[in-house]
């Protein structure tokens, strides 16, 4: 609005105002469709890391029935098991007034689990069936655990949306006249696109900010473990 009152009068003539309209239409086309599939984008990401957790909350489960099945020999395992599931929620999910604790990136909890599940001697085909199934169910659990904790970071583009976005906003102040309306309606359609914005950045932090995967599930497996 302020280069608008700087700029020569036939910079605002009829001509001008059209070949600008048609270059902010197909930069906002453009936007529209890439802002619509950062969102269904975003959204099909937190689905399926939902589904994983819960996937792999159940799996935990039936690795510790397995290794109870199988004896006391795997008190050990079990107990690893049970920590390393602590140490997750505790670090993503920490209780109110308590601060995340942090993780070693270079520790591998589930092949040392693997490492205990291997090490065990079956006395009988129950208990070598029992071992195989908990080797197998113990590999499934590390697989989710690497797709779930591993790449973090965030995967959504957003400078050149952004940018576009400014270009077509600069677009609708430059031919307005100042007054409280026009004012209004630009800061109700600013609001409206940065919360689109906001949706897409909360789904692509899973583990933080108002949207979170919700950790439920582990915590429910927690509670069920050495048992």
């Amino acid at each position: 609005m302020f280069v608008r009152e700087a700029l020569p009068e036939h910079h605002l003539s009829t001509e001008s105002k059209d070949v600008v309209k048609l270059g902010v239409a197909l930069i906002a086309t453009m936007s529209a469709l890439v802002l619509s599939l950062l969102v269904a984008s975003a959204k099909s990401a937190f689905d399926t890391r939902s589904n994983q957790l819960v996937q792999a909350s159940a799996d935990i489960i039936l690795l510790d029935r397995a290794l109870a099945r199988y004896g006391p020999e795997t008190k050990d395992a079990r107990s690893l098991l049970r920590d390393s599931v602590a140490t997750v929620v505790e670090r993503f999910w920490p209780a109110e007034g308590t601060r995340p604790i942090s993780i070693d990136p270079n520790a591998q909890p589930v092949e040392a689990l693997a490492v205990k599940i291997e090490e065990l001697s079956p006395q009988n085909d129950m208990q070598r069936s029992l071992r195989s199934q908990a080797l197998t169910t113990a590999q499934d659990v590390g697989r989710t655990r690497l797709l779930l904790f591993e790449n973090l970071g965030s995967s959504i583009p957003l400078p050149f949306l952004v940018f576009w976005l400014c270009i077509i906003f600069a677009s609708f102040g430059l031919f307005a006249r100042r007054n409280a309306t026009v004012i209004a309606v630009l800061c109700v359609c600013a609001l409206s696109v940065a919360g689109a914005i906001f949706l897409i950045l909360e789904l692509d932090r899973l583990f933080e900010g108002l949207l979170q995967v919700s950790g439920a599930p582990l915590r429910t497996a927690l509670a069920r473990l050495g048992r």
